[in-house]
C-alpha cells in the first residue's frame, strides 16, 4: 500500500492559521501600515487618542471572519441614515458600551447580535486590535476579532443598518483595492485613503482597523 500523500494546505486552512498567528502575536502596527487621514505632505493628521481632559465613551466593534466557498469572508454594514453620526458610512457591527457589558468583547458580541443577528455562541473570539479614538462620536473603539463556526445568516436591523454585504479576506489583502483621494473639509485639504469594496469607499475608522488586520496578516505570512 502506498503511503498517503500530504495534500497542500487549502486557502481556507492557510487563512485561518495566519489569522490565529496574527492575533496570538499582537504588535502595534506602524502608522505607515495604517489607512489614516494625512495632510498633503503625507503626515498623519488623525488623532489616535482623545485630547487632554476629554473622557471618551467606550465602544467596540466585531470584525468577524467566516468560512464560505473555501475561504474567509467578513461582513460589513452600511449605517442607516436614521443614525446621528456616520450616516451612510461603511462600518462593522458595533457601538457604545452598555452598563451591563463586562468587557469590550461583550459589547462587540451584543452589538453584532443586535445589528446583524450574529449569535455570540457561534463566534470564537481571537483577540482585539489596537483601540483608538473617534472624534465625531467621542468614542474610544476597541475592534474585536472573531472567527465564526460557519456562514452566518445576516439579518440587518433596519433601524441601524441600511444594508449589509460581505467581502473575501483575499480582497482586503490585494493592494489594488486601496485607493486615495484628496478631500477638502472645513477648508483643509487632506489625503483620504480607503478600501474600494463593492462600489463603496471604506474609509475612516473602518479603514484604519481593517488595515491593521491586513498588516498583522502580512506579518504572519499571508
Amino acid at each position: 500500500m502506498k503511503p498517503p500523500v500530504d495534500q497542500p494546505p487549502t486557502l481556507l486552512t492557510r487563512q485561518i492559521a495566519a489569522l490565529r498567528l496574527a492575533m496570538a502575536n499582537p504588535e502595534l502596527a506602524s502608522l505607515e501600515d495604517l489607512l489614516v487621514l494625512r495632510d498633503l505632505t503625507g503626515e498623519p493628521i488623525r488623532p489616535m487618542q482623545p485630547p487632554p481632559g476629554v473622557t471618551p465613551r467606550e465602544a467596540a466593534a466585531l470584525l468577524l471572519l467566516y468560512p464560505s466557498a473555501g475561504e474567509l469572508w467578513l461582513p460589513l454594514t452600511v449605517r442607516s441614515a436614521r443614525l446621528t453620526t456616520h450616516r451612510g458610512e461603511v462600518s462593522l457591527p458595533g457601538g457604545g458600551a452598555d452598563p451591563d457589558d463586562a468587557s469590550p468583547v461583550a459589547t462587540a458580541l451584543r452589538e453584532a447580535w443586535e445589528e446583524l443577528g450574529i449569535r455570540p455562541a457561534n463566534v470564537e473570539v481571537l483577540g482585539t486590535l489596537t483601540a483608538f479614538y473617534i472624534p465625531p462620536s467621542n468614542n474610544r473603539l476597541t475592534p474585536v476579532v472573531g472567527l465564526s463556526v460557519g456562514e452566518p445568516d445576516l439579518r440587518p436591523d433596519p433601524n441601524e443598518v441600511e444594508a449589509a454585504f460581505s467581502v473575501p479576506l483575499q480582497t482586503l489583502l490585494d493592494p489594488s483595492c486601496v485607493r486615495e483621494e484628496i478631500w477638502e473639509r472645513r477648508e483643509v485639504r487632506m489625503r483620504v485613503p480607503y478600501f474600494a469594496l463593492e462600489g463603496y469607499k471604506v474609509w475612516g475608522a473602518t479603514a484604519l482597523l481593517l488595515s491593521e488586520l491586513v498588516a498583522r496578516l502580512r506579518r504572519a505570512g499571508l
